[in-house]
């Protein structure tokens, strides 16, 4: 995701209404994926998880139903929050979509002002240094406002790149994420960098959080053959 910025997977097979949803979710700072049925979404999901999915009931080819039941039945995507977006406007097509996962809904026609608090509320959630939280971790601490990372009381200066990158490993403390999924989250799906750039970057943000002491313990771990993971 280009500078950081939450990306959201916007599935509606209605042209219009795709175009006006994905004019307020971009002006809103968010970086948006577009998907026309059920099928594209699973498999622009499967090339890289988005930070949230804005899902259409009635999709052609595979519902949004068996979407949201697909994506929350991996183990590397169920954390991915979904709202949904029906006209089924009964209590039971409510619970039922909740029920296979969502973790919101909302019946149409709705409110545009409400469904942008609702994604807001739901990435501060799912990326929280985004969304300008303080994430903490033992002696580390990094404030997604003001872009300020501290370790024991002291400043430690990143580039914007070892930012991000703090930042993606913070909000998800001891799970490892592979190279692939830290250069989609750190630089973005659009943006074609080799994965070894990782690397590169690893080793600035493992100096950087040093900062000349040897004594600090690196909190970093490689996984060989996996990835990197904080913790």
């Amino acid at each position: 995701m280009a500078s950081g910025r939450p990306t959201v997977l916007l599935v509606e097979d209605e042209p219009a209404q795709r175009e006006v949803l994905a004019y307020n979710l971009e002006a809103a700072g968010l970086n948006v994926i577009r998907a026309g049925d059920g099928e594209e979404a699973l498999l622009l999901v499967a090339e890289g998880a988005p930070d949230l999915i804005l899902l259409d009931w009635m999709l052609p080819n595979v519902s949004g139903i068996e979407v949201c039941r697909q994506i929350k039945s991996r183990s590397d995507t169920r954390g991915v929050p979904i709202i949904m977006l029906s006209a089924r406007t009964e209590e039971v097509d409510m619970v039922r979509g909740l029920d296979t996962g969502a973790d919101d809904y909302m019946t149409k026609p709705y409110s545009l002002a409400e469904l942008m608090a609702r994604v807001q509320a739901q990435l501060r959630r799912s990326r929280p240094a985004a969304a300008g939280a303080q994430l903490e971790f033992e002696d580390i601490v990094l404030d997604g406002e003001t872009h300020r990372v501290t370790r024991g009381g002291a400043d430690i200066k990143l580039g914007p790149t070892e930012f991000r990158l703090l930042a993606t490993l913070m909000e998800r403390p001891g799970r490892v994420l592979s190279r692939e999924q830290l250069l989609d989250r750190v630089w973005g799906r659009d943006i074609h960098v080799d994965s070894r750039t990782v690397d590169v970057h690893v080793g600035r943000l493992r100096k950087a959080l040093a900062q000349g002491d040897a004594m600090r313990a690196d909190v970093i771990r490689t996984v060989r053959g996996a990835g990197y993971a904080l913790g």
